[in-house]
């Protein structure tokens, strides 16, 4: 018998079409956003942002920016999941919270893990890709628990990695498309 994680990555499918009556609650949205943000994440940083376009008015403005997707205007919501640059200095901010928790044993504890994200992420140049591989972390971590845009208020440090339409799926959508053999997508040594 599999784990159910695994039964949910085997059915998964790229629904192109939602029920668009479908409404979920807040309290369901901020669920999915919650569950997001226990990917894993270097340092703790969570540097990422989800925006969830749910409104007549934010499907219209996305569906514009979306190339035209049917999804976007169907599907209940439509989460817009941003990557932030590495910041340094959000850890002295946390860094109370990690001490209590007994994540760190110190406030010097902390300030290692800071000096180490400013080197590691501002020096070396390496911010871009951590804050890309977080903001897909979080969303492939919203995919499996739901089962770039200015005009949305984004910051100057938020960019857009992808789009992830959510709600009921409707009958006719394809199954799950055919996967390469991993004999083209594995290597061992």
């Amino acid at each position: 018998m599999c784990h159910p994680t695994i039964g949910l990555i085997e059915k998964r499918v790229s629904a192109p079409q939602f029920d668009p009556s479908h409404e979920p609650a807040n309290a369901e949205i901020e669920d999915l956003d919650r569950l997001a943000t226990r990917a894993p994440v270097a340092y703790n940083l969570q540097n990422w942002r989800f925006f969830a376009a749910r409104t007549s008015d934010a499907k219209v403005r996305l569906h514009k920016l979306a190339y035209g997707q049917v999804k976007v205007s169907e599907a209940a919501v439509t989460f817009i999941i941003c990557r932030q640059s590495p910041d340094h200095m959000t850890i002295a901010a946390r860094s109370p919270a990690f001490v209590e928790a007994g994540h760190h044993t110190s406030q010097d504890t902390a300030s290692g893990w800071q000096e180490s994200v400013r080197a590691q992420y501002a020096e070396h140049g390496a911010g871009r890709d951590e804050a890309i591989r977080s903001a897909t972390l979080g969303a492939a971590t919203l995919m499996y628990a739901a089962e770039g845009v200015r005009e949305f208020g984004l910051a100057q440090n938020e960019i857009p990695v992808m789009l992830f339409a959510v709600g009921r799926i409707r009958q006719g959508n394809w199954p799950q498309k055919p996967r390469r053999p991993l004999s083209e997508v594995l290597q061992t040594s």
